[in-house]
């Protein structure tokens, strides 16, 4: 039976089905420069989003983030204005770090859990102003927020689809910024937040970035998107700025030894399975969490499994022989016993090692530090080759740049 002589309703189905899977993801304020210099068509969906992978070359993208300066679209990073009479003591009470410490006009690195502890996401916190904050995340949260909420005078909101963000990293960004008539950057602190001019209104731009290297996040209305690309392009073009993709930024965040909801940890709600959570202890955020602060969410778990040392895993980073990326390998202690996954694994063109971090049962990685093997499956000639390398932990981060935290930022 052709589409002609089906009833019009399975038609009608069909068709339904067809545009469904056609339909495209949407479109980032960003988008219309994106497809500019795209090259390679390489998209994924980020968030519903329609995220480039790369825009040209994975490899030349990564070293202008190491070498010059590079744009990254984070418009598709979930975003929460938190605010009211009670926005300090609502954050305070649903995040690990003491809020009461962070001043205004200042960026904090955190995570939330829920009431077992487990984490929910990690993601980062923005002050501006005294009750006025903006939390910034991988998966949304609104339930779970407006649920925490109850009690306290506080409005929150998504404002995902009103703010557009671009990250400008690399050791000329700030040059960038200068030349782009960003005056008084060069006063930002890591971690600080300035608001300056632009296009008849404002931008807020931060020193963050995901890259472990100096750098910015700019966030701007959704109109004014376009003109602050251009003004950035504009002023970048002496100094080496390209447009990268999400692969190149995953390769200096491994390097910076940074972490990714539901890729070097399963989120609480993400979780399907009740042996894949974790506690901030076991994902390497223990040093997030503030036991003197009033009670927030998880607390009583937190301290408990440290008091009972119950904690299950652990997050390590590791330097495994050879150049072959060991992504999602298992690890083994002795060759023979399994102890863990590993998470994240690129050759570091920075560092010139061969880098991963990977999930460990415990006591592997505590007690049980030595005699660990990579077991990597390499493609050669259309058949796989099976290696096992040794593994030693070592600190993250890999790589520590210098500039990421210099003051004044790097000039020309």
């Amino acid at each position: 039976m052709n589409l002609m002589t089906q009833p019009l309703n399975a038609v009608e189905a069909r068709r339904a089905a067809r545009d469904h899977i056609l339909m495209p993801r949407l479109e980032t304020p960003f988008h219309p420069r994106l497809t500019a210099l795209d090259e390679v068509n390489d998209w994924y969906n980020w968030a519903g989003y329609k995220a480039p992978h790369a825009l040209f070359d994975e490899e030349l993208e990564y070293f202008a983030i190491r070498s010059t300066a590079a744009l990254f679209d984070i418009s598709p990073m979930v975003k929460y204005r938190i605010t009211g009479a009670d926005a300090e003591r609502y954050v305070n009470r649903l995040t690990l770090r003491d809020v009461r410490k962070l001043g205004i006009n200042r960026v904090h690195y955190t995570a939330w859990c829920d009431d077992h502890g487990h984490v929910l996401d990690d993601g980062t916190l923005f002050r501006l102003g005294e009750q006025h904050f903006r939390l910034c995340c991988q998966e949304r949260h609104l339930p779970w927020l407006l649920d925490s909420a109850i009690g306290f005078t506080v409005e929150i909101r998504e404002e995902t689809e009103e703010i557009a963000g671009v990250a400008l990293q690399g050791p000329t960004s700030y040059a960038v910024l200068q030349d782009a008539g960003f005056a008084g950057t060069e006063q930002l602190r890591p971690f600080g937040i300035g608001t300056f001019p632009h296009d008849g209104g404002t931008v807020t731009i931060s020193r963050t970035g995901f890259s472990g290297d100096l750098g910015y996040e700019l966030f701007v209305p959704r109109a004014a998107a376009l003109s602050l690309w251009d003004r950035l392009w504009s002023a970048g073009a002496e100094h080496g700025i390209r447009a990268i993709g999400y692969s190149a930024l995953n390769r200096t965040r491994i390097e910076a030894g940074f972490i990714v909801a539901n890729a070097d940890f399963v989120t609480a709600e993400g979780a399907l399975r009740s042996d894949r959570v974790r506690l901030p202890d076991e994902i390497g955020l223990d040093w997030l969490v503030d036991p003197d602060k009033p009670h927030f969410n998880g607390r009583r778990a937190i301290l408990e499994a440290r008091r009972k040392q119950t904690l299950k895993h652990v997050l390590v980073g590791l330097e495994i022989e050879g150049n072959i990326p060991a992504e999602h390998a298992i690890v083994y202690h002795r060759r023979k016993h399994e102890a863990g996954l590993i998470t994240a694994a690129i050759w570091s063109p920075t560092a010139k090692r061969n880098i991963a971090i990977a999930s460990l049962d415990r006591p592997y990685g505590t007690r049980f530090v030595n005699d660990l093997w990579v077991e990597i499956y390499a493609m050669r000639e259309l058949r796989y080759r099976k290696m096992m390398k040794r593994a030693t932990i070592v600190p993250r981060p890999f790589v520590k740049l210098a500039r990421r935290t210099a003051m004044p930022p790097g000039l020309r």
